[in-house]
């Protein structure tokens, strides 16, 4: 009875809580998930109540262990509240000093500095000065990083443009001089407009048609893409504007349409090869054509002053159209055999983009607006330089309308991270390559080369052989194809014509190697930083595969195409 009524007790003054035997033989830990701390102070108070209220009146009759069990009782609760001191302290927040690092990826941080400072310190070689050396050693700095990303692209170009002030390499002017060139802007725009293609909807309505004629398969899709840009090229003399301003957001319409999203690991089904498809063929595109690219007309200008010789539309036309078709055939199928979709075939694909169209109906005023201006945009890529209007200032009087009309938001232009990411680094890349330049760095390197191949006593094919070679992969230390040919292109036409190689023919070859070297890095040409910026394809992926294409694309132009320049006559 003692017993029973001691359980009793217990129950009377703890209703939220089990019985003293059932606490003694379960974890309190698990009991009291549902208890609060304040809960146990009240009935802890009211129990201490309670007991008062029960000794009174039954002093004389109960045991005298009831007193002591109720002790034991309150001891309990005691250890109860421990523990749920203890449980709250271990859900607190986990203390900053614990937290994992944010900051810079440190050994590619480390790679990149190790790489500038032992640049820095080696001797400079004769004929060099000390501010060229001291910048090729941070421009390689900040090409090392941009490959290995510590930081975004951008912070990693603006910490080297702050190294080169900080060292007195160059002055606050000179390093910040390029976010004044129109390519950066040109490019930023070109982000701008895709967002205007996308949030009225006609970048969907326009990939739903080609999906309707073409999407039965991702390679004939891609076809469709390539030669509707190709067809573009020479009316349009800026692949910033016509494969970022045109055909990006068409692209990125389609990849969306088909469930290919950047950042969501739906980027293999068909988005990075279609990227990276899209960006290789508009560098064939604009060897082309002498009004394909905004440099070209730079290369024709300085082979009359090299050479005195004139290469014309035609002329450009004639000799590359073999070698860029069998380019613009050849390199998307072999990107599809190497680096493939995931879809490859959707037979239903077509009839779905029919239903797409018929749901969307016709086209909304915002639409309408967006292609007047694409129109509008375009025409004055096409016809600017008759009517004195530049590929820069023709995207900001389309962005200027769509801004008036309220398609596309100022808000939404800021929010549009990677297109201002891009513009820093980009333009911080054209900075220092440009500087590099007129520190006289390119002219002692082509210098060197000139002495080297002329000194080896080749025939003048094997010595040109080797002059496109050099000529090609030194765009790594570019970030603009017009830099480049004005830094070296006079350079070695000349020696190439003092070795043998017929005069003509090294302009024509050299012209041609200027865009297509282009699709070697992420930011060689003026379409690179869009298709790139659009994150389908990783960036070592981009510099391995862009390797691997400058292969294929330098054996179809230098050996087909050498025997159609000779069936024509070029040599």
């Amino acid at each position: 009875m003692a017993s029973l009524a001691l359980t009793s007790s217990c129950n009377l003054g703890f209703r939220s809580l089990p019985s003293c035997r059932s606490r003694s033989a379960k974890s309190p830990s698990l009991n009291l998930k549902s208890t609060t701390r304040s809960d146990l102070l009240s009935n802890q108070n009211r129990a201490s109540s309670r007991s008062n209220s029960l000794n009174k009146p039954f002093l004389g009759t109960l045991p005298s262990s009831f007193s002591l069990n109720l002790s034991n009782c309150a001891r309990s609760l005691s250890n109860r509240k421990f523990t749920v001191r203890a449980s709250a302290a271990s859900a607190a927040p986990v203390a900053p000093s614990s937290q994992p690092w944010q900051g810079a990826a440190l050994k590619p941080l480390m790679a990149s500095i190790a790489t500038g400072v032992i640049l820095w310190f080696l001797p400079v070689p004769s004929g060099v000065t000390k501010n060229a050396w001291q910048l090729l050693a941070i421009f390689l700095a900040t090409i090392v990083g941009i490959i290995t990303q510590p930081l975004p692209l951008g912070a990693v170009a603006l910490m080297g443009l702050g190294a080169s002030v900080l060292t007195k390499t160059l002055t606050f002017a000179a390093a910040f001089s390029a976010f004044g060139d129109p390519i950066p802007w040109l490019i930023a725009l070109a982000f701008f407009f895709a967002r205007g293609f996308i949030k009225t909807g006609l970048g969907n309505r326009i990939a739903y048609q080609f999906v309707s004629l073409f999407g039965s398969s991702s390679l004939g899709l891609g076809y469709s893409l390539v030669f509707s840009e190709a067809l573009l090229a020479p009316a349009i003399p800026s692949v910033s504007a016509r494969a970022g301003g045109i055909f990006l957001p068409l692209v990125k319409s389609l990849c969306v349409a088909c469930g290919s999203n950047a950042g969501d690991g739906t980027e293999k089904k068909l988005g990075a090869w279609l990227m990276l498809t899209c960006f290789q063929t508009s560098v064939i595109s604009s060897s082309m054509f002498l009004t394909a690219m905004a440099a070209n007309p730079l290369s024709a200008n300085l082979t009359y002053n090299t050479i005195k010789q004139t290469i014309g539309w035609t002329d450009w036309a004639k000799a590359a159209i073999v070698p860029g078709l069998i380019s613009l055939l050849v390199v998307p199928l072999l990107l599809y055999i190497i680096y493939p979709p995931t879809v490859k075939s959707s037979p239903d694909a077509p009839k779905l983009a029919r239903e797409k169209l018929e749901k969307m109906g016709s086209m909304t005023k915002n639409e309408i607006i967006m292609a007047a201006t694409l129109v509008l945009t375009v025409g004055l890529w096409i016809f600017g330089s008759k009517l004195n209007v530049d590929a820069v200032t023709a995207a900001i009087l389309g962005l200027s309308v769509l801004l008036i009309t309220g398609v596309v938001t100022w808000k939404e232009c800021l929010a549009e991270a990677v297109a201002w990411d891009t513009l820093t680094w980009f333009a911080a890349l054209i900075a220092m390559a440009g500087y590099l330049n007129k520190y006289g760095l390119i002219t002692w390197f082509s210098q060197t080369v000139v002495k080297f191949v002329g000194g080896l006593g080749l025939s003048w094919q094997l010595s040109f052989g080797i002059l496109v070679l050099l000529y090609f992969y030194s765009h790594y230390f570019f970030a603009s194809g017009a830099a480049h040919i004005g830094a070296m292109f006079t350079a070695f036409l000349s020696v190439a014509s003092a070795l043998g190689t017929p005069p003509f023919f090294a302009a024509m070859v050299l012209s041609f190697l200027s865009n297509l070297m282009g699709g070697l890095t992420h930011y060689g040409i003026g379409s690179a930083p869009v298709f790139y910026g659009a994150n389908y394809v990783p960036l070592a992926t981009w510099w391995g595969y862009g390797f691997l294409i400058s292969i294929v694309n330098i054996i179809i132009w230098l050996g087909v195409g050498g025997i159609w320049w000779k069936f024509i006559g070029l040599w």
